[in-house]
């Protein structure tokens, strides 16, 4: 009977924030979090992981102290897990419907956000299929531009200025996931220490029969410079890494190849010219078919990708 009130009394929402080296970033956005008008009655819990941080996080740790109205689930790892393992971590302390996962350096901008969120997940896929995950439009705090990598589709000018669409992957730091789906489709794959990892999730959630869609009413401010970080080599190997084991497990095999090769390219151009890291990942990248198993997608599948027009060459 215990169990059966709790259940019932649960709400609907809980969000998951990985911090790392941010402390004052990641404080604003649990006040932000708290001040929603809507948080009473939709957020069970806000579930931080603090990845290992070296940086001093007393503020945040007095503030999840002192938060009563809506609880903060406060966990410390010893290592830096990474943003999938972490993310994984961070899960099996959830319970609720709907898990959303947000960047430690971002701000909601509607206090109705919460609710926007669930009213989406009621919005049915336009290409029919039950949605199971909402990837959220995306600004650059203060100045409000649209954060043009973080929209879910590579035909910008197409559907920068749309409200709702489906599409095929999402935005990794700013998306809400259904969280039995996420459980079920075996969770986020922690090989993928850095990057690519969303394209992973969404393979195999189209796979499974769901829809992926872009909701504008739900928006997630950025405190990322509109110039972009550096991106270290390291990263961007890692991106060009994990894009090819994505292309060979899910893809036909031409897409593994043209990735390969054109994200060579790409790498050469983002690093200038670095040729032992790139000679370097050639190697990793030539051993994927004998390392990696296929489970490649099916017809239907493919056929979602055509109509919601995915870029799958690179």
């Amino acid at each position: 009977m215990e169990k059966q009130i709790k259940a019932i009394s649960m709400k609907p929402i809980e969000i998951i924030v990985i911090t790392y080296n941010r402390p004052d970033d990641t404080l604003a956005l649990l006040e932000n979090l708290c001040s929603l008008q809507d948080a009473a009655t939709y957020l069970e819990k806000i579930i931080l992981l603090n990845n290992a941080s070296t940086a001093d996080y007393s503020k945040v740790e007095d503030f999840v102290n002192k938060q009563s109205a809506t609880p903060v689930h406060y966990i410390k790892s010893n290592l830096n897990l990474g943003v999938t393992a972490g993310r994984n971590h961070a899960l099996q302390f959830s319970q609720s419907p709907f898990i959303v996962f947000l960047d430690d350096d971002a701000l909601l901008e509607d206090n109705n956000t919460l609710k926007n969120i669930l009213t989406a997940f009621d919005k049915r896929s336009p290409q029919n299929r039950e949605t199971g995950l909402v990837s959220f439009r995306v600004l650059y705090y203060p100045s409000l531009v649209p954060q043009i990598n973080a929209l879910p589709h590579k035909k910008v000018a197409k559907y920068l200025h749309q409200n709702f669409f489906a599409t095929y992957y999402f935005a990794g730091g700013a998306h809400a996931i259904k969280r039995d789906l996420l459980l079920q489709l075996g969770g986020l794959p922690e090989d993928f220490f850095y990057g690519m990892e969303e394209y992973d999730i969404s393979y195999r959630l189209l796979q499974a029969g769901y829809g992926i869609v872009y909701d504008a009413s739900i928006t997630m401010l950025h405190k990322e410079s509109p110039l972009g970080r550096t991106t270290k080599k390291e990263k961007w190997q890692m991106m060009w890494l994990n894009k090819c084991r994505v292309a060979w497990r899910y893809l036909p095999k031409q897409y593994f190849y043209s990735t390969a090769i054109l994200w060579s390219f790409k790498y050469l151009l983002s690093t200038k010219m670095d040729f032992k890291g790139w000679w370097e990942n050639w190697i990793k990248i030539l051993s994927i078919p004998k390392s990696e198993r296929r489970t490649p997608i099916s017809n239907d599948c493919l056929t979602y990708l055509e109509k919601v027009e995915a870029r799958l060459w690179y």
